[in-house]
């Protein structure tokens, strides 16, 4: 059956079951790597990506649901973004296998609260694992991103 998506700002039409999986079309179908399999029960976020611009799990979202919606892939950010960029500042890839849903779940932050507050980043990113353990340098990134100074690490005391 053919669907017509708008991904990253195009009509793209798919041939695919309704019931398929957004990430597999993405990924097979379009050639959009940049959407990772993480864990396939929407619980790591490494299948991040917008619709509408609101973070959706893609690996459990059919394509069904979303023939009315603006899909965003990490793609459509171009690699000079300006989280990108402070990802490679602050170090955040190690393995950068989470890193395409942490980009996009911070995207959707910055473009919802522009200069967030701490505990604004810690619940927009709260649903994206890292298995490396870079949400230090995740949350430094975005502030960086934002034009605000990153917090400085607490001085462990003697």
């Amino acid at each position: 059956m053919t669907t017509t998506l708008n991904v990253n700002g195009k009509a793209t039409p798919v041939e695919a079951s309704p019931d398929t999986p957004l990430l597999w079309v993405l990924r097979d179908e379009l050639g959009l790597t940049g959407t990772k399999y993480g864990c396939g029960i929407a619980q790591c976020g490494a299948c991040t990506v917008l619709a509408d611009g609101q973070p959706i799990r893609s690996c459990s979202t059919p394509i069904a649901a979303l023939a009315a919606a603006k899909i965003t892939t990490v793609e459509s950010l171009g690699g000079n973004h300006p989280l990108q960029v402070a990802w490679v500042k602050n170090d955040v890839p190690q393995c950068g296998y989470c890193q395409s849903g942490q980009l996009m779940s911070a995207t959707a932050l910055l473009a919802t609260k522009p200069k967030p507050t701490d505990a604004e980043i810690d619940a927009a990113m709260s649903g994206n694992i890292c298995r490396c353990g870079t949400y230090q340098r995740i949350h430094a990134a975005i502030k960086e991103a934002s034009g605000q100074p990153a917090a400085k690490p607490v001085a462990a005391k003697a």
